[in-house]
């Protein structure tokens, strides 16, 4: 095993500990509190008073596993890199170690997407405790499920470093007011695409949100609804990793060796 193997494993087994050890009920309240509230609003308060068909919590789950993922890969990944950057430069000693540049960047993506895995599977146990009648599992593809988790949240931690690398500290909190709300409500969430027939216009928006392309493979792994089709669903979210990663290693080694 070469040095920056080792260094590069040091560094992430690092992290893994302060949040399973030091932060486990932050990260937690951060990565849950808003997804379990949308679950119970959206999935269980309108379907019992007559707003929403009852059939709507299975569409939705999907949706709430993709947001979660998406949000919490995004958010660990921009915000910590927000103040290393600026305030606490803690940054500078990881760039100290004998490891290259680039795998700075790539390890605070992968225990970004590592969170993000978790808290979007602990969508399942709470959706069964919150949705009327639970959920059914009996036609779930999960090696499919998996593979739509792991690359959704690393496309996700991608476009959390372009955020953390690009954005000014001062406006970061505009930046995510203005990003993360299109966002969430042209991803594909709340609704299925295929039932934005009759709004053709916002159906072809809903295309450019990479988080779209998460929430239908989650939905295609999930349930047996119509979905996007699972060419669409991996070219969404390859060009948006290979995208999002580009710029993000290019923003990354701009403030790196400023």
């Amino acid at each position: 095993m070469t040095a920056q193997v080792r260094t590069f494993l040091a560094l992430c087994s690092r992290d893994l500990w302060v949040t399973v050890r030091r932060e486990p009920a932050g990260f937690l309240i951060q990565a849950l509190l808003q997804p379990l509230f949308f679950l119970f609003v959206f999935g269980r308060v309108l379907p019992d008073i007559g707003a929403a068909q009852g059939s709507y919590g299975t569409q939705l789950l999907p949706g709430i596993m993709s947001l979660t993922l998406v949000l919490t890969a995004l958010q660990n990944t921009a915000l910590p890199l927000v103040i290393e950057f600026s305030f606490t430069r803690e940054i500078e000693d990881r760039l100290l170690a004998p490891i290259a540049v680039p795998w700075v960047g790539a390890q605070k993506m992968l225990i970004a997407a590592l969170r993000a895995i978790v808290a979007a599977a602990l969508i399942l146990p709470l959706g069964a405790l919150i949705l009327p009648g639970g959920i059914d599992l009996h036609h779930v593809a999960w090696g499919a499920l998996l593979l739509v988790a792991v690359f959704g949240s690393l496309t996700a931690a991608a476009m959390g470093l372009v955020l953390g690398t690009v954005v000014q500290p001062a406006r970061i909190s505009i930046m995510f007011a203005l990003i993360l709300t299109p966002l969430i409500f042209t991803g594909a969430t709340f609704y299925p695409w295929h039932a934005l027939e009759r709004l053709r216009w916002f159906q072809v928006v809903t295309l450019f949100n990479p988080m779209t392309y998460v929430s239908e493979g989650m939905r295609a792994s999930l349930t047996t609804a119509a979905h996007l089709g699972s060419g669409w669903i991996v070219l969404g979210i390859g060009v948006a990793f290979v995208l999002f990663w580009a710029l993000g290693l290019w923003g990354f080694m701009r403030r790196a060796v400023a």
